[in-house]
């Protein structure tokens, strides 16, 4: 760290034993998280892949006890990709069925918690009982404003802009639009979540450093933290190291920083 931002920075300890003024930290308004690694969690303990994926839904409540204790206001997480169609029929099942019971299980504490429930991802393409879960969890907790909890499921960046443009594509074909109507404003209206902000930070635990197709629209400006603990033992010390670094990052948008703009 240079001399500057140790300066600037010198509220976060760098003694364990010493607190994080937490009144410092900046706190995003909505944080993502690809909760990877849970595979690599049983197998270090020589479990079934299975025994993973349950504590990775564990941990779920946990990570949004945790983001409730910072305020911060929305939380997606990466729950079940496109992609993830591919792996064996038993592990698909598994995580199927732990989806629906995850919202049975836990619906008490996600309402003692104020938490909203919305889904994000192609919901019309999955089973019915699955669809059928989602409504209920949506619909179920829609009173609730402490925070929403985004569950991307059965969740593509690109499949989501894909739709977002056959969308509009139609409408072009109907004579509704003109193709040089289109503008990134508008196109974002078409995306699953419209009316939800982009993510401002963007956590990937397990140690892969990429964001496998998870808001490839939304996330074309999130800052990105990476960790290399599993998502099952993913807890409060990584998140607020998390946002220990959020804070010192200088979110630009392709513009200037502000130090830069004084030199000018």
């Amino acid at each position: 760290m240079c001399p500057q931002e140790e300066g600037k920075f010198s509220i976060f300890s760098r003694k364990k034993a010493e607190k994080i003024d937490e009144s410092q930290l900046k706190i995003p308004t909505h944080l993502a998280v690809i909760m990877d690694g849970n595979g690599r969690w049983a197998k270090k303990r020589m479990l079934p892949r299975s025994a993973g994926h349950r504590a990775g839904a564990d941990n779920l409540k946990n990570l949004c006890k945790n983001c409730g204790h910072y305020g911060i206001k929305y939380v997606t997480v990466y729950a079940f990709s496109t992609e993830n169609w591919s792996r064996p029929e038993s592990e698909v099942h598994t995580l199927m069925e732990l989806f629906v019971e995850y919202f049975d299980r836990y619906d008490p504490e996600l309402e003692a918690e104020g938490i909203r429930v919305r889904f994000t991802g192609d919901i019309a393409a999955l089973p019915q009982n699955i669809q059928d879960v989602c409504k209920r969890a949506e619909e179920g907790s829609k009173h609730r404003d402490k925070m929403t909890l985004i569950v991307a499921f059965n969740y593509g960046g690109r499949r989501e802009i894909v739709q977002a443009a056959q969308k509009l594509a139609d409408r072009v074909a109907s004579g509704e639009l003109k193709s040089e109507d289109i503008t990134e404003e508008l196109f974002a209206k078409n995306l699953y979540l419209p009316d939800v902000p982009d993510p401002d930070l963007i956590i990937r635990p397990s140690g892969e450093e990429r964001t496998s197709n998870f808001l490839v629209w939304e996330g074309a400006y999130s800052e990105l933290w990476f960790s290399d603990v599993l998502w099952p033992d993913f807890g409060m010390k990584e998140l607020t190291d998390a946002l220990v670094a959020y804070t010192k990052r200088d979110r630009r948008f392709g513009g200037l920083s502000q130090e830069k703009k004084d030199e000018k």
